[in-house]
C-alpha cells in the first residue's frame, strides 16, 4: 500500500504548467508590440523567457513513477494554479502598473479563478498588453489550464490524469463525455473555442473593436467579469449588454448539454434536472427583481434589461455590472447575495456552490423528513433518473461543511480590518464563490484595494480554494501530504 507523495510526477507536471504559462504570456507580449508599447512588450516576453527556462528546469528529469493518484492530482492542481498566479503577477510588478506584489497577486489570482475582484481604482490606466493579460486570464481559468494541457498533451499513461481533471473541473462529480480522458478534454476545449469565436464575431457585429471584443468575451465565456473600463460596461450599447447577457447564461451551464446536443441526444440533453432548476432561478429571480425596481427606471423594459443581466452576472459568477446594484431595494440585493452562494451548473465554467449540490442536499432534507413520517420507508435519492450513491451524497455533506468552516474563518479573520458586517461577508462569498463585486464598500462600484495586505491573502486563498472545490487546497495543508515518496 503506497502512502508517501511522488514528488517527482508533481515537479514534473508543474514544469509543463510554467512552460505553457511561457506560451501565454506571449500573447500580450503581441498585444503590446501591436499597439506600440515597447516596455510592456519586452516585459512580457521577459516573462514568458522566464517562465520557459524555469519550466524546463524544474521538468528536466523525467519522474521513474508516473501513476496520478488521489493525492499527487489535488495537490499537483493547487501547486499549479498557485505558482501560475505567482508568476503571472510578476508582469505587472515589473512594468509598474501595480507595484506592489500581493497586490498583483491579488489581481491575478482574481483572474485565473475567474473572480473578478480588483484592486485597481483606475483599470483604464494600464496598458493594452496588461489589459489583455488581465482578461485572458480569465479564459485560460474559466475551463482549466489542465484540461487545455490535456487536450494537447497526454501527460501521463494509464488513465490517472482523471485525478487531475477531477481536482480542477467544477462540481460534485467529473464523468467522462467518452471513454479517454485526453478525448474528454479536446471535446471541452473544442466547445469552448465555439462559444469563444461565436461570441467574439456577434460582439464584433454590435459594434466593438476587436480588442475590446476580445477581452470582453474572454471575461464573459469564462465567467470572469474583468472589465477593460472604469464602469465595466455601463457603457455598453443596451444590444450589446443583452448579447452578453445571453452569453453569459450559456457559459453558467453544464457543458454535457452542448456535447449531447452535438450528438443529436436532444431528449438527454433537455432532461438533465440541473438544468431545469437553473433556467427556473434565473428566470424567477429576474422577474421578482423586475418587480421589485421597475420604478427606478424610466421603461420596464430598462428594467428588465438590467435585471436579468445582474441576476445572470451574479449566478454565473461573472461579475460585470450594468448598474450599481448595490443601491437597489433590499429585496433586490437579498436575492442576488442569495445568488451568490448558489452558483452555476456543475460541469460549466461558473463558480459558486453550484446548483447540482442545492438539489442534492434539498433531496437529503426531503428524504429526511419522509423517513420521520415513515421510518420503514426506504427512499433513495435520485437525480436525472439514477440513484445516487452513497459516496456522492458523502462528498456533498463535507463540503457544505468545509465551505461553511472556510466561509466563517474567512470573514472571522478580515474582520481585524474593522470594516462593516456586511462588506466583510459579501468579500468573502465573491472571493470564495468566484463573482467579483459584493456590496457596500466592495459593491460594483468600489474595489477590494482597501484590504490589509493580510486580509488580501486570506482573499486569496479563497479565490484559489472556490475554484478548485476547496479539497485541493485544504489537501496542501496536511502534514501527511508531504511524506516524502
Amino acid at each position: 500500500m503506497r502512502g508517501n507523495m511522488n514528488f517527482a510526477v508533481v515537479r514534473f507536471i508543474l514544469g509543463w504548467v510554467l512552460q505553457f504559462e511561457a506560451a501565454f504570456f506571449l500573447l500580450p507580449a503581441l498585444v503590446g508590440a501591436i499597439y506600440r508599447e515597447p516596455r510592456e512588450a519586452l516585459v512580457y516576453l521577459a516573462a514568458a523567457l522566464i517562465s520557459l527556462l524555469c519550466g524546463f528546469l524544474v521538468k528536466l528529469k523525467k519522474p521513474a513513477q508516473r501513476d496520478i493518484y488521489t493525492r499527487e492530482g489535488f495537490a499537483t492542481v493547487a501547486l499549479s494554479w498557485l505558482v501560475m498566479s505567482i508568476f503571472g503577477a510578476v508582469p505587472f510588478v515589473l512594468t509598474g502598473e501595480i507595484p506592489h506584489f500581493i497586490d498583483a497577486l491579488f489581481e491575478t489570482v482574481s483572474g485565473f479563478t475567474t473572480t473578478g475582484a480588483s484592486i485597481l481604482s483606475d483599470v483604464e490606466a494600464l496598458s493594452h498588453a496588461s489589459l489583455f493579460w488581465r482578461s485572458f486570464t480569465h479564459w485560460v481559468g474559466g475551463m482549466g489550464v489542465f484540461v487545455f494541457i490535456m487536450a494537447i498533451l497526454p501527460l501521463m499513461g494509464g488513465g490517472t490524469t482523471m485525478n487531475l481533471m477531477r481536482a480542477e473541473s467544477p462540481g460534485p462529480s467529473v464523468g467522462k463525455l467518452v471513454p479517454r480522458v485526453k478525448d474528454t478534454a479536446k471535446i471541452l476545449y473544442q466547445l469552448y473555442i465555439g462559444i469563444t469565436v461565436a461570441g467574439t464575431v456577434v460582439f464584433l457585429a454590435c459594434g466593438l473593436n476587436l480588442f475590446d471584443a476580445l477581452t470582453t468575451i474572454f471575461g464573459t465565456v469564462g465567467t470572469g467579469g474583468f472589465g477593460t473600463y472604469n464602469d465595466s460596461i455601463v457603457s455598453f450599447s443596451p444590444l450589446l449588454q443583452n448579447m452578453i447577457t445571453l452569453f453569459m447564461f450559456l457559459s453558467g451551464i453544464n457543458y454535457t448539454v452542448y456535447f449531447c446536443l452535438l450528438r443529436r441526444q436532444f431528449k438527454e440533453a433537455f432532461s438533465i434536472e440541473e438544468v431545469r432548476c437553473y433556467f427556473f432561478i434565473v428566470l424567477g429571480s429576474a422577474a421578482l427583481i423586475v418587480w421589485n425596481i421597475h420604478k427606478l427606471y424610466p421603461t420596464l423594459g430598462e428594467a428588465v434589461r438590467h435585471a436579468f443581466f445582474q441576476v445572470v452576472s451574479i449566478i454565473t459568477t461573472t461579475g460585470f455590472s450594468t448598474a450599481d446594484f448595490d443601491a437597489w431595494p433590499q429585496l433586490s440585493r437579498t436575492i442576488l447575495v442569495l445568488l451568490m452562494f448558489v452558483g452555476a451548473c456543475a460541469g460549466s465554467t461558473g463558480g459558486g456552490f453550484k446548483i447540482s449540490r442545492v438539489l442534492i442536499l434539498l433531496k437529503t432534507v426531503r428524504k429526511e423528513l419522509t423517513i420521520m413520517i415513515h421510518p420503514r420507508m426506504v427512499k433513495k435519492i435520485k437525480v436525472d433518473g439514477h440513484t445516487l450513491p452513497h459516496e456522492v451524497l458523502r462528498a456533498t455533506n463535507v463540503f457544505l461543511a468545509v465551505y461553511i468552516v472556510i466561509l466563517s474563518a474567512s470573514v472571522l479573520l478580515i474582520s481585524l480590518d474593522n470594516l462593516g458586517f456586511t462588506t466583510n461577508l459579501t468579500a468573502v462569498a465573491a472571493t470564495l464563490n468566484n463573482i467579483g463585486p459584493g456590496l457596500e464598500l466592495v459593491g460594483p462600484t468600489r474595489n477590494f484595494s482597501l484590504f490589509s495586505p493580510f486580509s488580501k491573502c486570506v482573499l486569496i486563498f479563497d479565490m484559489l480554494a472556490g475554484r478548485l472545490e476547496l479539497f485541493p487546497m485544504l489537501i496542501l495543508l496536511l502534514p501527511s501530504c508531504w511524506k516524502k515518496y
